[in-house]
């Protein structure tokens, strides 16, 4: 019974990745994240679950791929169409829950630009297929994780919608802002850049200090700068992970 419990949790994550869909089909941006983030939450304990229960399993590594693949990929490559979207019309109303149908058709018939965000899902998927393939991304990842992707485009409506001015809006929905940041994000996904992962085999503050360490500024960063943290927080944790590795294999070698 207990092998059953991690892959439930998984499904949990499945489940807030099919919500975040329609409420990002639906331009609803902020429920979309809500259950974005949510889906990450159980990403993070399903396999804390299987570690703790000795429950890990083939089954279960595939499920959470496709898993995430909804969550992680799926949404954000939808969250980008309708940034696009919005910065072909010129405005920032993230709510079209009362727009109607023929406005709605017109702002997606403008132009392709929107569907380019689907550069987002198709890079998540080709991430995770090689990370199912990849053998030695067990305490490493290599390039970005597609939760943390998935963060770091989510992030953009909160801002808007709860931190945003003029300057910020200009930038965060200026079609090239948001084209660069497709291209980058889609990059990142798949770089041959090595990350560490956030998977504690104890709690030992020297095997994990780095980890520590990033989960405090990350706690900072969010408490004083509330969603503009979070573009930040992906910043540290790529040039953090790059100093950590330069660290590690110079003390390998010792140096």
């Amino acid at each position: 019974m207990k092998r059953h419990i991690p892959q439930f949790i998984t499904l949990l994550n499945l489940l807030c990745g099919c919500i975040a869909t329609v409420f990002a089909a639906l331009n609803k941006l902020e429920w979309a994240a809500f259950f974005v983030f949510l889906g990450i939450v159980f990403d993070f304990f399903d396999g804390f679950a299987a570690r703790l229960l000795d429950a890990q399993s083939e089954l279960g590594v595939q499920l959470d791929s496709l898993a995430d693949m909804v969550t992680s990929g799926v949404v954000p490559g939808v969250v980008m169409f309708q940034l696009l979207a919005m910065s072909q019309t010129g405005g920032w109303n993230l709510d079209m829950g009362n727009v109607s149908a023929d406005s709605a058709h017109h702002v997606i018939s403008i132009s392709l630009l929107p569907f380019f965000g689907f550069l987002i899902t198709l890079a998540s998927a080709y991430r995770l297929a090689k990370f199912n393939i990849d053998e030695d991304q067990v305490n490493t990842f290599t390039g970005l994780p597609t939760p943390a992707n998935a963060l770091l485009i989510l992030s953009l409506p909160l801002i808007l919608l709860n931190q945003g001015n003029d300057y910020i809006n200009a930038i965060l929905l200026n079609p090239w802002f948001l084209i660069a940041l497709t291209v980058l994000s889609s990059y990142l996904l798949n770089a041959n850049i090595p990350l560490f992962a956030l998977k504690f085999k104890n709690w030992s503050f020297k095997e994990n200090a780095h980890r520590y360490i990033f989960l405090i500024v990350s706690l900072v960063l969010l408490l004083t700068l509330s969603y503009l943290a979070i573009p930040g927080i992906v910043l540290f944790y790529i040039l953090g992970s790059v100093v950590y590795n330069i660290g590690a294999k110079d003390k390998s070698q010792g140096l």
